[in-house]
């Protein structure tokens, strides 16, 4: 704990992490105040691609937390960063929220539904049969398939939710392509975590509720990890994967607490 309490830089999930649903979760008002009485930068990093950094930052409000903008960075960010960087100018037919679409358009990305260069999927509560129709026929015509993330399903209050890999699974099996994953543990998303706190990997340590998206990320940027027991994994789940954090917590709360 004291190796963990030393670091520069934190970068935490969000869902399972610090709420579920629209429920904060136990001892996340004590971490956040904790991280800034000691000065420590920190970043939440969320694989979820629906919310732009203010609704994420209004949300938190309305939970009693407050959290500047700039502590928020997405995978729908990610994602319009990656495209922005391979294909400048560039089109894209988007199965998703309105944070993926504001993203893409920040980015000077154009909304094409009949000849866009890529198929961008995220997170959505309106995806259907014609989401699924119009994106194979646009990738069988040449259209590159990108998704937000991997998660294929996330916490929520009361259970769990299908994600964005349950979302691009139907276009990938109908089409034989496979979709390019811009999300944890896509190391991309990781370093640019750690270029906006400032910070480098071994001054960092990945905070997470997720063995395959969360501890993967952090082990392969070289960050120390945290798993915490308050979303998807549990200490059975851990067992099953060939690697491992450094330590599992209950929760975020632990940190503080810990200290005491």
């Amino acid at each position: 704990m004291e190796t963990l309490r030393s670091k520069k830089g934190f970068i935490c999930d969000m869902d399972g992490v610090i709420y579920h649903g629209n429920k904060l979760l136990d001892g996340v008002k004590e971490f956040v105040e904790w991280l800034q009485k000691e000065d420590k930068r920190f970043l939440f990093l969320t694989n979820a691609s629906s919310r732009s950094p203010r609704e994420l930052h209004e949300k938190l409000l309305r939970m009693g937390l407050d959290v500047g903008e700039e502590h928020f960075y997405t995978s729908a960010l990610a994602t319009a960063k990656f495209l922005q960087s391979q294909a400048p100018g560039c089109s894209a037919y988007v199965i998703g929220d309105h944070g993926l679409y504001n993203a893409l358009y920040d980015a000077g990305i154009t909304i094409d539904d009949v000849s866009p260069d890529y198929v961008v999927v995220g997170e959505t509560t309106t995806y259907g049969y014609e989401h699924i129709l119009r994106a194979m026929n646009l990738v069988n015509k040449g259209a590159k398939l990108i998704a937000t993330n991997t998660d294929i399903t996330g916490p929520i209050e009361g259970g769990i939710a299908p994600a964005c890999r349950a979302f691009v699974a139907p276009i990938e099996a109908t089409t034989g392509k496979q979709a390019y994953y811009v999300g944890k543990p896509n190391p991309l998303m990781m370093r640019t975590g750690l270029r906006i706190l400032g910070v480098h990997s071994n001054e960092a340590v990945m905070i997470g509720d997720r063995m395959d998206t969360d501890v993967i990320a952090g082990i392969e940027t070289g960050l120390d990890t945290v798993l915490v027991l308050s979303g998807v994994s549990t200490r059975e789940t851990v067992d099953k994967f060939p690697y491992r954090p450094r330590l599992i917590l209950n929760g975020v709360g632990d940190i503080p607490l810990l200290e005491k």
